[in-house]
């Protein structure tokens, strides 16, 4: 049999089976089977406004930004690399070298001239020459490209692997941002609910109040259910008061998450409730191979692990092949013989550090092992996470029903007590207490419904299922 309940124009329909009826709890994105909350278009709007104006997401798309440049850096190490070196030197003192030229030459020079019996051959000096150039210049152009070098390509994987964390950084902060999005706009329509609450208990207080004047004028009541129904008309429009403050905050943390003015106006669409699947619920399954938290530390491994092998090439010798293009002379002359190249190949190898290079690998080694640790221990808290979040949504939505059916319940009993009163057979206590009764039990409905959606919100997020537009 179905039992319909009605509520401020919402209608929800719960089924009932048989007398030990048992409602079954269902809660959004579990396996994919699960059937999931409708997303209202205001609150689908704002949260694509927050995804596009975050200040925060766009500080972390800027190091997402300055990761990719710092790969792209990385890669350009592999192509030559070219370079201008230009030198002009003064020099004046210094250390000399001595040529014996004349000494070398004068005794053959004069033997020639007894010889020939002339003059041809003169008598030449010994020649000095500072070894530092003077009004000296050297130009070239240097290039160099790496031929053997594990470090790069270690490097070149590093900063693919920090590229792709900072993804999921990003990733994983829009999906907080969703789920934080969504619990203030709940807040905020509670907050919109319990004013409409309150707004509608004074009318009634304010009614009743009327009556009991009335009756006081015409000698039919007490001066004291006069001040009694004073004082719940001030109690009530205190909280009615109190409601408005607490959606004005509301507002303006919505407006905060979505980088606007904080007295922005915000739409008001309740979200319904779609029907829930209990099977799935009750098989006690949530999935987090989705999270980017545990993506992120598999790459934080695979970091690791670069580095491990990086250490451990460390006897794989460095090679790097270069060549110039160059000119030298002197009083800047230019001529064919100032132009030469310069080609070769470098290399270097380690041959003794202290074991340097050993305790390098050791650490990675450990380094390795602790990402490990640090993996499976966040799984296991990310697990409780989620199944925290199940069981939380799961309560709530307990919760919701049964204000439901209060709320029922109080309703038809302030029916029936308010035609009691208005006819002499109940007293004006029972009436602000039916009237206190239905009061509280309609705030905590809304307030369950609100902590529900919060709570779907939050499972979504543990369990990673809410669907980005593309």
């Amino acid at each position: 049999m179905n039992n319909v309940h009605y509520l401020n124009n919402d209608y929800i329909i719960i089924n009932v089976m048989g007398k030990a009826r048992k409602i079954l709890i269902a809660v959004l994105w579990s396996l994919g089977f699960l059937e999931v909350l409708q997303a209202q278009p205001a609150l689908d709007r704002y949260i694509q406004l927050g995804l596009e104006n975050n200040l925060v997401i766009q500080t972390r798309q800027v190091s997402l930004d300055k990761s990719m440049l710092a790969l792209r850096e990385a890669r350009s190490y592999f192509l030559p690399s070219s370079y201008l070196d230009a030198q002009y030197t003064l020099a004046q003192g210094g250390r000399n070298i001595s040529i014996p030229v004349g000494d070398l030459l004068n005794p053959v020079y004069q033997t020639l001239n007894q010889l020939t019996g002339t003059e041809k051959f003169p008598q030449v000096a010994n020649v000095e020459e500072q070894l530092l150039p003077n009004n000296f210049y050297d130009l070239r152009i240097r290039t160099s490209v790496p031929v053997i070098n594990p470090s790069l390509k270690a490097n070149r994987h590093i900063k693919q692997q920090e590229v792709a964390i900072r993804e999921n950084e990003l990733q994983a902060y829009k999906r907080e941002l969703v789920k934080d999005i969504k619990t203030a706009y709940y807040q905020y329509l509670m907050a919109d609910r319990a004013i409409r609450i309150f707004e509608s208990a004074m009318s009634v207080v304010e009614q009743n109040l009327r009556l009991n004047q009335s009756l006081l004028a015409n000698g039919k009541s007490l001066p004291a259910y006069v001040s009694r129904a004073e004082a719940e008309v001030v109690s009530v429009r205190n909280q009615w008061q109190n409601a408005r403050n607490e959606k004005e905050k509301a507002r303006a943390y919505v407006n905060l998450l979505l980088n606007r003015e904080l007295s922005d106006s915000v739409d008001i669409e309740d979200p319904g409730l779609a029907s829930f699947m209990t099977d799935a619920i009750n098989q006690g399954y949530d999935s987090i191979e989705g999270r980017e938290e545990l993506k992120s530390l598999q790459l934080a491994r695979d970091i690791r692990g670069s580095q491990y092998k990086l250490n451990k090439s460390y006897q794989v010798p460095r090679v790097n092949a270069f060549l110039d293009l160059a000119a030298q002379d002197f009083n800047f002359k230019v001529k064919s013989s100032s132009f030469f190249y310069l080609g070769g190949v470098q290399m270097t190898m380690p041959i003794f550090a202290g074991n340097r290079n050993l305790y390098k690998i050791r650490e990675s080694e450990l380094d390795i092992r602790q990402s490990e640790i640090s993996a499976r221990q966040t799984r296991k808290e990310l697990e409780m996470a989620a199944f925290t979040a199940r069981s939380n949504a799961k309560n709530l939505y307990g919760n919701y029903l049964a204000s439901i059916k209060e709320e029922d319940a109080s309703t038809r009993y302030y029916t029936l007590i308010d035609r009691g009163y208005r006819e002499g057979v109940n007293s004006f206590i029972e009436i602000l207490d039916a009237r206190n009764q239905l009061t509280r039990s309609q705030l905590q409905t809304a307030l369950n419904k609100y902590r529900f959606l919060a709570a779907i919100a939050d499972y979504e997020r543990q369990t990673t299922t809410y669907a980005f537009n593309k």
